[in-house]
């Protein structure tokens, strides 16, 4: 199956029509259709053997329709108007037996956005011959630092996808757009001993991927923790490199859905206006930047994607609102229903999470911690933030730093704080940013903390 192509996007607006004709048809007074259409490659080798090749094609229609304040919701791939039809049954029955939502409805405000970029065509001309061997060459590089003793986990992967949506507000729009990403696991050391460092990169085709920078860079995160021990404990200045910042991030992006806020599941809930981390912080949702994995010109309901400030200048500026939730808090949506594919409805959701660069690289930054930790991967984080309180207890190895250069590795450490007071302690955010898909779509830098308490031996 080949690329699917840019234009071909359009094609399945005609599809949405339809289900959506057929839902008012079965009695749904507001109705929403979602068209995707999909191809992909995955690659997964080790020792310099291909362990697994896939290409697979996917489509499918998700039909939202609400009846007398009643949402409903169903989904299939029979695109065929049978299908549509039977899809269009399925939700007003769906609806019938929901409970009333007097905030439920299709959004008031919908376009698209202009946004460049998301599809290269350059994917389709990529034989899958040339996607092992960039895999192989990933491995390859990995494989050759002295010290490494394994990789595994060695994966590329691409996406060519176009997605339509049409809803009974008179919204028919789409868009195609194109993914490509690879990653590795090295590990240093052996038995006890061993740890791991993974590399990753991504574009919008394999050829935005360096092999040598991705197989190279889990390698080198790998041998810069050979030899880790556990450290005394102590409160320091800590370095978060900017893996383990997305991670932060993507935390925190998910307590500003204005969904968890409605819901007292946010420890940001109340707080629009006050300072809630240093002024150096600013954190913005940026929907349609080309470059953001997560980019659209609408988002999972229709309204056109925006760019949003969340946090500006330490202060909590707004939160992230769909049309829901937006009208339960008497509000305009910011254009954040996400969609993780057509088999579920959108919900409330960042899209590409952007921490704004500071002036200083990571060798700056660890200059000024002078005596403190680098951290530079976190176990647990997910399941060990209490999202109402914002603390947090998670595992987390690294370099020790010393007269502010880099020392010995550790491991075995555990760093606890409340991300409020995490985020007041920020003292600089680094210039090195970069995409990485921890915790959804998020674009980080190293970020210095004043101190952190860092539990060891």
């Amino acid at each position: 199956m080949s690329g699917l192509g840019a234009a071909g996007s359009a094609e399945l607006e005609p599809v949405g029509a339809r289900a959506v004709e057929a839902a008012l048809g079965a009695g749904a007074d507001e109705a929403e259709a979602w068209v995707e259409r999909s191809h992909g490659t995955d690659v997964r080798v080790y020792d310099g053997e291909v362990e697994s090749l896939a290409e697979a094609g996917g489509r499918g229609l998700g039909l939202r329709v609400f009846v007398a304040q009643r949402p409903g919701y169903a989904y299939g791939t029979d695109l065929s108007d049978a299908g549509a039809a039977a899809l269009a049954r399925s939700a007003v029955e769906a609806a019938a037996v929901a409970d009333v939502d007097e905030h439920a409805g299709l959004p008031d405000e919908v376009g698209a956005a202009d946004v460049d970029g998301l599809h290269s065509p350059e994917l389709a001309s990529w034989s899958a011959e040339r996607k092992i061997e960039l895999a192989l060459a990933i491995e390859r590089a990995a494989r050759s630092r002295e010290g490494v003793s394994q990789v595994e986990d060695t994966v590329y992967a691409d996406r060519d996808e176009r997605s339509a949506i049409v809803s009974s507000s008179g919204l028919s729009a789409s868009f195609a757009a194109t993914a490509a990403w690879a990653y590795a696991s090295a590990f240093a050391g052996e038995g006890a001993d061993l740890m791991t460092g993974i590399g990753l990169g991504l574009g919008r085709s394999p050829a935005a991927l360096d092999p040598e920078a991705i197989g190279g860079e889990a390698a080198g995160r790998a041998l810069a923790l050979a030899g880790a021990r556990q450290p005394a404990g102590r409160r320091c200045p800590v370095v978060l490199d900017a893996f383990v910042a997305a991670s932060f991030l993507g935390i925190i992006g998910g307590m500003l859905s204005a969904d968890a806020v409605q819901r007292g599941r946010s420890l940001f809930a109340g707080r629009e206006g006050d300072e809630v981390a240093a002024a150096c912080v600013r954190l913005a949702d940026a929907g349609t930047d080309p470059d953001g994995p997560a980019s659209a010109p609408f988002d999972g309901e229709g309204s056109a994607r925006r760019r949003t400030e969340l946090i500006e200048d330490g202060r909590l500026a707004t939160y992230l609102f769909d049309a829901r939730t937006a009208r339960k808090a008497g509000r305009s949506t910011t254009a954040s229903a996400v969609r993780s594919s057509y088999r579920s409805p959108p919900s409330v959701g960042a899209a590409n999470l952007v921490l704004e660069s500071g002036e200083e690289d990571l060798e700056a930054l660890v200059r000024r911690a002078g005596d403190g930790l680098l951290v530079t991967d976190v176990a647990g984080l997910h399941s060990g933030v209490n999202p109402v309180s914002g603390t947090f207890s998670v595992g987390a190895t690294g370099r020790l730093i010393e007269g502010g250069e880099l020392a010995s590795p550790v491991r075995e450490v555990t760093i606890a704080n409340d991300l409020v007071a995490m985020l007041r302690a920020v003292e600089a955010v680094g210039s090195e940013s970069r995409w990485v898909p921890f915790g959804g779509s998020v674009r980080a830098a190293p970020v210095l903390l004043g101190e952190m308490a860092v539990s060891g031996s």
